[in-house]
């Protein structure tokens, strides 16, 4: 094996490993980046909607044979 072959291969090696950690930085820092939606947009853009009672009837008043 000459020299420039050995560099070469180690260079891809470097090239790798350093590809690794900077996934490995990214998964640490507990936000990882390029797939989903950005955390917190959803809650943004919901409305509160006004609870439905369990009787399915709204604004029911309940009388005193109940």
């Amino acid at each position: 094996m000459d020299l420039a072959k050995a560099l070469a291969e180690l260079r891809e090696q470097r090239d790798d490993l350093n590809q690794a950690i900077v996934s490995l930085e990214r998964l640490a820092s507990g936000r990882p980046r390029g797939r989903g939606r950005p955390p917190g947009r959803s809650t943004a853009s919901t409305r509160k909607r006004a609870a439905i009672p369990s009787s399915g009837v709204p604004n029911r008043v309940k009388t005193a044979s109940e």
